[in-house]
């Protein structure tokens, strides 16, 4: 018996000691090791992961909004606000002038050639007069009809019922990206324009606290401002702001030296009324950026398109008048500077992301809801002075599929392609594996080198 025993305990030995060498082995072969790139972090914490948990709103803006609520007893707020949420939303750019025209030359064209089959004895100038009158009726009946929105006391509170928390948690989101891959960087300057509620200040204030000097809020809604100042000051106007140094204008300042470290544009792109001003609105926030440029849209495909057209034209075109020399460069979401590999693709999905939030407490509403938004960070510097980790890592596009002993990634790699891999510690490494498995939508991953055969079409 005692033979026994002991042959069995060196049999466990030697599983022991087979079970170590394998682990040795595969660490050897894995060059994404933990050595690598976790730098002594666990695993749910590796230097990808920028995904916060469910946000709420800092207190002392929860109370004011409460207040400037109660206090101005808006009548079916809360049915009001879901429908300004749903307008929002499905909101689109203005169409431009030089597509209608286009659109009305090519709908006229084939107004034509139909009537010249049947014309019949109608006079030709009764006929070009119906042909315009068919093709204005169409164009009004297909075009989407955009109007500014003018923002009164009560719009405005609606819009904070609607938009406060989920705005907070959006930008809240894009900048921890800089604070958390960027972790030496501390603003002493913002420029948010379109600043509406001020949520850019709240959100900036949590991240970098103390260190912002001067921060100027931009936004041409006079009503807005005085509730974006209210919500500052706790809805108590004898009572000194909760953040200091916030000054609030109706235009950018006029100089174009004056820069500001960072520079926020929240849902504010797609409210401006065409194509060349939104691009003129580009380079003016560009040159007033001296280490970040943040856009955040809805997550729409209109708003992963706006972002899109203004990634491509800070990184392409150049102003005649350069104050500041230094290049654009994408900081985040995007691991490349090249085209978007989802707008190639006539069916895919926006490129957004998902955070979840608190909202303030309105009759009927659920206790914790999603903001979905598209964002792009644009950086001054060069991406190897603020991101030497996360350079060449994928980003997360979609959310990760966890199944026993594998992970299902949907990723945008740094060499401009959509893929699809499945994760196994034995093909990627044990700490490559278990990082993916700790990660979700929005998060980076670093390169997963293996054959092409593994790799599946994104589409799949």
């Amino acid at each position: 018996m005692a033979s026994r025993a002991y042959g069995a305990c060196v049999l466990c030995q030697r599983a022991v000691v087979v079970r170590m060498t394998c682990r040795g082995m595969s660490a050897a072969a894995h060059p994404q090791s933990q050595v690598d790139f976790l730098n002594g972090a666990p695993h749910r914490k590796h230097p990808g992961v920028t995904n916060l948990k469910t946000l709420r709103l800092p207190e002392e803006l929860h109370r004011a909004a409460q207040s400037v609520i109660h206090s101005a007893e808006v009548s079916g707020l809360t049915d009001r606000a879901r429908s300004l949420t749903n307008m929002l939303w499905s909101r689109k750019r203005a169409a431009e002038d030089s597509t209608l025209r286009k659109k009305a030359m090519s709908l006229e064209k084939v107004l034509w050639e139909r009537a010249k089959e049947r014309r019949g004895d109608l006079d030709e100038q009764v006929l070009e007069a119906r042909i315009k009158k068919k093709v204005l009726s169409e164009l009004k009946r297909t075009t989407y009809r955009w109007t500014p929105i003018k923002y009164d006391e009560q719009l405005g509170v609606v819009y904070m019922a609607a938009r406060l928390a989920g705005g907070y948690a959006a930008v809240r989101r894009a900048l921890n990206e800089i604070k958390k891959r960027d972790p030496s960087f501390a603003p002493h300057s913002l420029l948010d324009f379109g600043s509406g509620l001020g949520t850019a200040v709240w959100a900036s204030h949590f991240c970098w606290g103390d260190s912002l000097k001067e921060m100027v809020c931009v936004d041409s809604s006079g009503p807005m401002n005085t509730l974006a100042e209210r919500l500052l000051k706790g809805d108590n106007e004898k009572a000194e702001p909760h953040i200091k140094q916030v000054y609030f204008r109706q235009f950018l300042p006029v100089s174009p030296k004056v820069q500001f470290d960072v520079v926020v544009g929240a849902f504010s792109l797609s409210e401006l009324s065409s194509k060349k001003e939104r691009d003129e609105t580009l380079f003016t926030l560009w040159r007033k950026t001296s280490s970040y440029l943040v856009l955040v849209e809805n997550g729409t495909k209109e708003g992963h398109q706006i972002l899109m057209e203004a990634r491509d034209i800070l990184l392409t075109k150049q102003e005649k008048t350069v104050h500041d020399t230094r290049a654009a460069s994408v900081f985040a979401p995007c691991p490349h500077e090249l085209m978007c590999p989802k707008l190639a693709r006539l069916s895919a999905p926006p490129c957004n992301f998902n955070q979840l939030y608190h909202p303030l407490p309105l009759p009927g509403q659920p206790d914790r809801q999603t903001e979905k938004f598209s964002y792009l960070i644009l950086t001054r510097s060069e991406p190897a002075e603020a991101d030497g980790e996360g350079l060449d890592w994928a980003r997360l596009i979609a959310p990760v599929l966890r199944r026993p002993r594998h992970v299902h990634c949907h990723m945008c790699c740094p060499d401009g392609q959509l893929q699809h891999v499945v994760v196994t510690a034995r093909k990627h490494s044990r700490d490559v594996y278990r990082c993916a498995r700790s990660s979700d939508w929005g998060d980076q991953l670093p390169i997963i080198q293996q054959e092409e055969a593994d790799v599946q079409s994104d589409s799949e």
